[in-house]
């Protein structure tokens, strides 16, 4: 390994989650004691990674160490304890110790931290099938592949093998296509690998200016086609983190608790805002999503005409929905008035979903 400044700072964040090789590992820190800058960046990304693991601070553990990544090769006797034991942890870490990280990116943070909480529970259990077509690895290496694009964007760069999907080809399927990659190529590696690469690069995220700073992350940026606020592009992570999440414990059989209320609330709203754009010329329906807070009734569709519906949804039903997880005659659900109206948009709500 190169011991010049620009060499170790790409190697921080791999450092900080315990993802680096021995030589590179042992390497880092003599780097470290002669530089200031990048003392200070390890730091902060040390803070991040205590936060992820939901430990208060940077002697909770004996060794001083960084926190390891790989959680799926300590899985021992505490990934044995059951369902209540990650549970537990998943809900401890839910809720983020390390001052400084922002409102909007908070719910990163924790579904972050609640994922790993749960792949402490897959040693020996990663070829278990779980969404689409994919195992339990896979469904990590997928959310590589999607955390890269607001990782890019935010100049955090990739984690993966440059991209050889040709120009021009559709989003949609350039999604499909990059995803396939990173499935091929992460399992190529081992599960350890894969969640260490996953785990730095949530790091490299939740230490970035935008991560930290409301008023940076209120700017613009495309990704994945939708050009939204940096700030709303941390939620829709936060809400795809949750989301495999929870795919995972239902293929493993456990009960993966949802966001906390807040959290809830904030890819609720989004996902509102998201759906109205797609309705806005649709009959309208009030959409009411209860126990998300006030004013948590929103009427979407066209506002030339009167309301033709009214649907009532659970939050975490209505955000299953959006996922994909729920077909539109499956969601739990109140209604009254137009059914065609109604079922319009809960059929939009789950056209949406990408995840």
């Amino acid at each position: 390994m190169t011991n010049d400044h620009d060499g170790v700072r790409e190697l921080l964040a791999a450092w900080a989650v315990g993802a680096l090789p021995p030589a590179d590992a042992r390497a880092v820190p003599l780097h470290l004691a002669d530089c200031e800058t990048c003392a200070a960046e390890a730091e902060r990304l040390r803070a991040t990674v205590r936060l992820l693991d939901g430990t208060p601070g940077p002697d909770a553990r004996a060794s001083g160490a960084p926190g390891d990544a790989r959680d799926g090769a300590t899985g021992g006797d505490q990934g044995r304890d059951g369902a209540d034991g990650v549970l537990a942890s998943a809900l401890r870490s839910r809720r983020p110790r390390t001052p400084g990280v922002a409102p909007h990116a908070a719910p990163y943070a924790a579904a972050v931290a609640g994922l790993r909480a749960l792949v402490r529970e897959l040693p020996g259990r990663w070829g278990t099938p779980v969404v689409h077509d994919w195992d339990a690895h896979a469904t990590v290496a997928h959310l590589v592949a999607a955390d890269e694009h607001l990782a890019v964007a935010l100049g955090v760069g990739a984690r993966l093998p440059a991209s050889r999907i040709p120009a021009g080809t559709p989003a949609a399927h350039a999604w499909e296509l990059r995803t396939a990659d990173a499935i091929a190529h992460e399992h190529a590696r081992t599960p350890e690998e894969t969640v260490a690469t996953w785990a730095a690069q949530a790091a490299d995220l939740l230490a970035t200016p935008e991560a930290l700073d409301p008023a940076l992350a209120a700017r613009a940026a495309t990704v994945m086609g939708l050009r939204l606020p940096v700030a709303d592009h941390f939620v829709i992570r936060a809400f795809e983190a949750w989301i495999h999440a929870d795919d995972i414990g239902r293929a493993l059989g456990i009960a993966v608790p949802p966001p906390p209320d807040e959290h809830l609330e904030q890819l609720v709203r989004l996902a509102v805002r998201i759906l109205g754009l797609a309705l806005h010329d649709a009959p309208p329906v009030l959409v009411e999503v209860t126990g998300t807070g006030p004013g948590t009734g929103w009427v979407l569709g066209s506002d030339a005409e009167p309301v033709a519906a009214e649907l009532t949804l659970d939050p975490v039903d209505f955000c299953l929905l959006v996922g994909g997880r729920y077909a539109p005659d499956e969601v739990p659900r109140g209604l009254a008035g137009d059914e065609r109206a109604a079922r319009n948009v809960l059929a939009t709500a789950a056209s949406l979903a990408w995840l």
